[in-house]
């Protein structure tokens, strides 16, 4: 998206055809609707600054730029060498209380430029022109001071917005930077907020077994421990946490004063002495039967609400998802399930080649450039090519199931900054990831990625590791693919389909 003058845009009256015209100036892949109201606003707008700046007409500004999957909107911003200029248009009454609040959100996602921000807000129903102050306080401004800043602003950026604003930094993980979610440095996507809601609504009807899933990188942790915070405000609440990261969770276990956390196994939950008013479930995928039925015990002595996280493997072959929590919980009559389906650290290309690798009975038109596969006869020549991802700054995923004593150097130091086991990244995320495929994988009738030795269902069945162990990748995809021609190939069909 490109910056557009104003100017020239409000030159124009009716919304369909200046809706036409936006587009074409911003080059967005798709229209936006501009009320009546929004055009007479930003008309307005620009008149006052003709009125005190010469060369009004010859401004631009990103215009109603939209964080998609945060839900974050700036009706104007300009971007120069030395600092930024955001405005935001309001019409009719609107309380100082909502401008204000929406200006620090502003301050909070353009604080990652690293540039200093002048925060306004015009009224044009009153004429009125707000500024942001470096406390935080809403005062009086002037269209002669606003036109000043705009006239020295040098350097003004004029390429892709996107370029600069990845929606990644701005989500966090609890598990992983436990200190800016004690903060609260974070900010919720428009569909996490409206799951919140709707599971605190219910919460105060007196249902006691919610849960939400969706692909690893839609946001369930940082919503679970959020909702878990709200509500250990006023009371206790425990976590049940069936993942790894018990060191990392340690900040957090001592920090958050009303909540509890609890370590888990598949199958049994510890022995708890005291009541709570909520029950958390981190990782309810990990969940086996008797440690639910633990849980609901605990939810029906205590009065206590349930509310599970957990991962949505739907593309998996149902085989491959015997014994996983999801089903333990899904088909218990009172449960009440939410979907997260914005794809917050994946990006689409890697989401939709995540879902065709494993299920490749739907495939898609569509190219692949983030995503590498090589091929190695045997261990030696895997080796070599694992070597070469790590240099190019991917991070290897191994697999403590596939006999990695075989492939691994005598050097090798473990987890090391380029290498970590499957089982531990659970709540983690790199840029890159490479893993490793040999002969034991292969497509099923129903084409589904199986694997020769996941007979044994448990936390080390290969399919499921390497889904989450894949998922962790936020830009780039690698596949090692060792003496497995006839994989390759079918692989190969998939990225060239």
């Amino acid at each position: 998206m490109k910056p557009i003058n104003i100017y020239a845009l409000t030159r124009i009256d009716d919304p369909e055809l200046l809706s036409k015209v936006e587009k074409q100036m911003s080059h967005r892949g798709r229209s936006i609707r501009i009320k009546v109201w929004e055009i007479e606003g930003l008309r307005l707008f620009s008149q006052k600054l003709q009125g005190c700046l010469d060369d009004a007409c010859s401004l631009m500004f990103y215009y109603s730029y939209t964080m998609q999957k945060l839900g974050k909107e700036f009706d104007l911003l300009r971007i120069g060498e030395d600092y930024i200029v955001n405005v935001e248009l309001k019409s009719g009454n609107v309380s100082s209380d909502m401008i204000r609040k929406q200006l620090m959100q502003n301050k909070y996602y353009l604080s990652t430029l690293g540039k200093t921000v002048y925060y306004y807000t015009y009224i044009d129903s009153q004429d009125k022109l707000l500024r942001l102050s470096n406390s935080g306080k809403l005062i009086d401004s002037t269209f002669e001071e606003l036109a000043l800043l705009l006239d020295k602003q040098d350097g003004c950026y004029d390429g892709d917005i996107e370029d600069l604003f990845k929606e990644d930094r701005y989500l966090i993980s609890p598990i992983t930077d436990p200190g800016r979610f004690l903060r609260q440095e974070y900010f919720l996507t428009f569909q996490q907020r409206d799951i919140r809601k709707q599971i605190l609504k219910k919460i105060s009807e007196g249902h006691m077994l919610q849960g939400f899933t969706g692909i690893p990188g839609t946001g369930k942790t940082i919503l679970l421990y959020d909702i878990a915070m709200q509500l250990s405000h006023k009371t206790s609440v425990c976590l049940f946490h069936f993942g790894a990261h018990r060191d990392e969770l340690e900040q957090l276990d001592e920090r958050l004063k009303r909540t509890d956390f609890y370590y888990c196994d598949r199958e049994s939950v510890p022995c708890v002495l005291r009541s709570y008013s909520a029950i958390f479930v981190d990782e309810g995928h990990g969940m086996g039967h008797k440690a639910f039925e633990d849980i609901l015990k605990y939810s029906e002595e205590w009065n206590a609400p349930v509310i599970i996280s957990y991962d949505n493997v739907d593309c998996v072959s149902e085989y491959e998802r015997i014994g996983i929590g999801s089903q333990v919980f899904e088909t218990h009559e009172d449960f009440i399930g939410y979907k997260l389906t914005n794809k917050i650290r994946l990006n689409n290309e890697l989401s939709t080649f995540l879902r065709v690798l494993f299920s490749a009975s739907k495939l898609y038109k569509r190219e692949y450039p983030r995503v590498s596969v090589s091929y190695g006869k045997d261990h030696e020549e895997a080796m070599n090519l694992i070597r070469f991802y790590e240099k190019e700054g991917y991070m290897f995923i191994w697999d403590k199931s596939m006999n990695v004593e075989k492939i691994i150097t005598p050097e090798f130091p473990g987890e090391a900054l380029t290498r970590i086991e499957s089982g531990s990244v659970t709540g983690k995320e790199f840029d890159k990831v490479v893993m490793l495929l040999d002969e034991t994988f292969y497509y099923d009738e129903k084409r589904y990625l199986r694997n020769r030795e996941s007979d044994t269902i448990g936390e080390t069945a290969r399919i499921m590791n390497l889904f989450h162990g894949l998922s962790r990748a936020k830009d780039r995809i690698a596949l090692v693919i060792m003496g497995n021609m006839k994989l390759l190939d079918h692989i190969y069909y998939i990225l060239q389909r």
